[in-house]
């Protein structure tokens, strides 16, 4: 399926916003949902909507195998080794919160070393921040060559013996840039330290296989790769998991409840406390499958040539900076920019007055913007329903964008 086939599949592309047809250049916030997608979901609350695990009735086993079943669409998308390794989350922000309150505050003590970047998410720096007072350990920050890439050299220089959690985002959010999060890993672990992978913007547009990346935990959600909101994944190594004491308690996660003590239930199911997010879950399952079937190599290279065209497009601008790498092959399907004299915010107002959805402000990532010395910047991002076409619709607003401006003031 071609970009234009593959659109007609999402029902809500199909629209007119302030009497345009929509553009919609912001999945990297969040992702529309294929048909496919909003039909599994009506279905299983108009079918067999019901709790999982603890009913032996036939709904309630027909949403546990959809729950389960789900599961293990996730293991073999990442390729993990069990479902063990598959724990459901809210999204990439509990997984991560998950990792650094349960194995961070276990394992770091004063004189250990975590070490992030400048370009991670909130949900990637906020996390470590807060373990880090808690045990005495140190945050460190590894730096950022001129176009936004992580050079390994100053990565062997910022992970040393002390360091004991690495974790760096996939994909940026901001820059579009692919990180070496293999060589990174590999850096982090001859040190003696483990792999954290923020992986939100890495799952809907790379094809992921946690063992080649051997990385230690990966962390995604499902609304940025076509599934619902509210769901996401934790991958861990079982040696790890294993070793790793849940952080919320209640039901499903237990084994034995006495009057002063509990055991827990083993993995996946003793980090998933309470009822879980099975529609969620469920409809997550359907966009792997409909991910797959696309192909995720497709979806890889369709986003290079739509960064290649609209860095190319879009450097035809008087006055516009794109932050990140020039070089397409080195990004993913975003790009950030700003228009001189002109405040992000008004940029994103007058492209939806045509129509055109794209994001505007600090993108969850405040010390990046520091970096890049911008309060705030406009972001484009695509995705595999997008085209060319969108691009030029871009193009020509963000010119029309300029026109307004340069004759109000």
């Amino acid at each position: 399926m071609n970009a234009y086939e593959i659109r007609k599949l999402f029902p809500i592309l199909n629209q007119e916003v302030n009497g345009n047809p929509l553009v919609y250049l912001d999945s990297a916030a969040t992702s529309q949902k294929p048909v496919q997608v909003i039909e599994t979901l009506e279905k299983y609350y108009r079918e067999y909507n019901s709790n999982v695990h603890r009913g032996v009735h036939t709904l309630g086993t027909r949403a546990t195998d959809g729950y389960e079943g789900a599961r293990e669409k996730v293991r073999k998308f990442i390729n993990a080794s069990s479902i063990e390794e598959v724990i459901f989350t809210r999204g990439t922000t509990t997984s991560l919160n998950t990792v650094a309150a349960s194995y961070g505050r276990a394992n770091l003590s004063e004189g250990d070393e975590i070490v992030i970047s400048y370009m991670e998410h909130h949900s990637n720096i906020i996390p470590w921040q807060q373990v880090a007072k808690q045990t005495g350990a140190t945050l460190k920050y590894l730096p950022l060559q001129e176009d936004g890439t992580i050079s390994l050299e100053d990565a062997r220089k910022t992970i040393t013996s002390n360091t004991k959690i690495v974790s760096i985002m996939h994909v940026s959010n901001v820059l579009g840039v692919i990180n070496p999060v293999k060589e990174l890993a590999q850096i982090a672990h001859e040190n003696g330290a483990i792999m954290v992978v923020d992986g939100a913007q890495g799952a809907p547009h790379i094809k992921i296989d946690v063992k080649d990346l051997d990385c230690d935990f990966y962390a995604f959600s499902g609304h940025k790769m076509c599934g619902p909101t509210g769901i996401g994944v934790l991958y861990g190594k079982k040696e790890l998991l294993e070793n790793m004491e849940p952080i919320e308690f209640g039901g499903e996660m237990i084994d034995f409840v006495d009057l002063y003590d509990s055991t827990w239930k083993e993995l996946p199911w003793k980090f998933e406390g309470g009822t879980p997010i099975i529609a969620g879950a469920i409809g997550l399952g359907a966009a792997i499958d409909f991910l797959e079937e696309v192909g995720l190599q497709n979806i890889e290279a369709h986003e290079h040539n739509l960064a290649a065209y609209a860095l190319e497009k879009m450097s035809t601008i008087e006055g516009i900076t794109i932050y990140g790498p020039k070089d397409p092959s080195k990004r993913a399907g975003v790009i950030t920019f700003n228009i001189e004299d002109v405040h992000p915010h008004d940029v994103a107002t007058v492209l939806d007055a045509e129509g055109i959805a794209v994001r505007a402000g600090h993108h969850c990532a405040q010390p990046l913007m520091r970096w890049l010395k911008a309060s705030a910047t406009a972001r484009a991002s695509f995705y595999l329903y997008n085209t060319e076409k969108d691009i030029d619709k871009l193009v020509e607003g963000l010119i029309k964008t300029k026109e307004y401006f340069s004759n109000v003031f």
